[in-house]
């Protein structure tokens, strides 16, 4: 079951991408990431709602119990680093391609098994040594399909930004495990509901302090231009099309969140495994965006792609 909806998940988030990649065309990162952690937020709203009112049973899959500081403290932690990750994977997504963001993002589970490595002194066997190297192959052949596009990964913000929203959510997998594990299995026991309901409303909390702070408000004169958009015309479906894609990005990842959540919290799921399925979202992104978006050197970054895929089965074979 934790295994079907690893695939669902990923499929998701594969469509959450592309979605980002649109919305994000003309429009700043701030204002779409606000609306996305409002529009999650108005999502899970009705269940907090319904389930502090009565309505929803507690044996549903969509009851939230209600909780004090105790748990809303790791909650908020959560949101910090998942907030993080999605500040520079957004930024990174709006100014590279997505045939390049994706693969550098389905790197996290080599991530943390590094992090493994340099926190908790562990060992890595053959076949995981294996799928790391593999994965570094890749990351470097990246980097020269990316040469071709003007992309120099060494000098390069917005990459460091990609690598740096892997690596946070490298983090915030292994959070996730401890959070909605056992109190037996050394974890907080936390119910997934209220994890995947709260943490959006605080990142949308998180997010107006940073809307306000870098889009202060302005007076505008009689003769300065309306901040608003035209009413009429080609304008009017610009912007409704605008808030479309935005709302598909928080619709998507809202479903997605929910099946991995869900996967989490059976007691057979293992993170690792989850956390490599998910990273199959790669195959949908990469091809929307070689037929959409049209995007540069293909058959490069498509080789590049297998490599890192071929990594996530050497570490799946590794760890069983």
């Amino acid at each position: 079951m934790w295994l079907l909806l690893a695939f669902l998940s990923a499929t998701l988030l594969g469509f959450y991408d592309v979605f980002k990649k649109q919305a994000l065309k003309e429009h700043s990162v701030v204002v779409v990431l606000t609306l996305n952690t409002l529009f999650c937020s108005f999502i899970f709203l009705p269940f907090v709602v319904l389930s502090a009112t009565g309505v929803i049973d507690e044996a549903s899959l969509f009851y939230v119990p209600v909780c004090g500081w105790a748990v809303h403290k790791y909650i908020v932690l959560k949101a910090v680093i998942v907030l993080a990750s999605w500040l520079c994977g957004y930024f990174a997504i709006k100014h590279l391609p997505i045939t390049i963001v994706g693969p550098i993002n389905a790197t996290r589970p080599v991530m943390v098994l590094l992090g493994a490595i340099l926190v908790f002194g562990e060992r890595l066997n053959f076949y995981q040594w294996l799928g790391v190297l593999l994965a570094i192959v890749s990351f470097y052949l990246l980097s020269l399909s990316g040469k071709k596009e003007g992309i120099d990964f060494r000098h390069n913000r917005w990459i460091v930004l990609a690598v740096l929203a892997s690596a946070f959510g490298a983090v915030s997998g292994l959070y996730d495990k401890y959070l909605l594990a056992p109190v037996e299995a050394g974890g907080v026991g936390l119910n997934r509901m209220v994890v995947q309901s709260y943490f959006v409303f605080y990142q949308f909390l998180m997010m107006l302090v940073v809307l306000f702070k870098t889009h202060p408000r302005k007076s505008h004169s009689p003769t300065s231009p309306s901040p608003l958009p035209s009413p009429r015309g080609s304008q009017r479906t610009r912007s409704w099309g605008w808030l479309l894609w935005v709302f598909l990005i928080s619709l998507f990842l809202s479903m997605a969140d929910f099946a991995y959540f869900y996967a989490l919290s059976l007691p057979s799921a293992l993170i690792s495994v989850v956390s490599m399925i998910r990273r199959g979202s790669v195959i949908v992104s990469f091809t929307v965006g070689a037929l959409v978006f049209h995007e540069k050197n293909l058959r490069a970054k498509a080789f590049d792609l297998i490599l890192v895929l071929l990594s996530m089965v050497f570490l799946y074979l590794g760890s069983k």
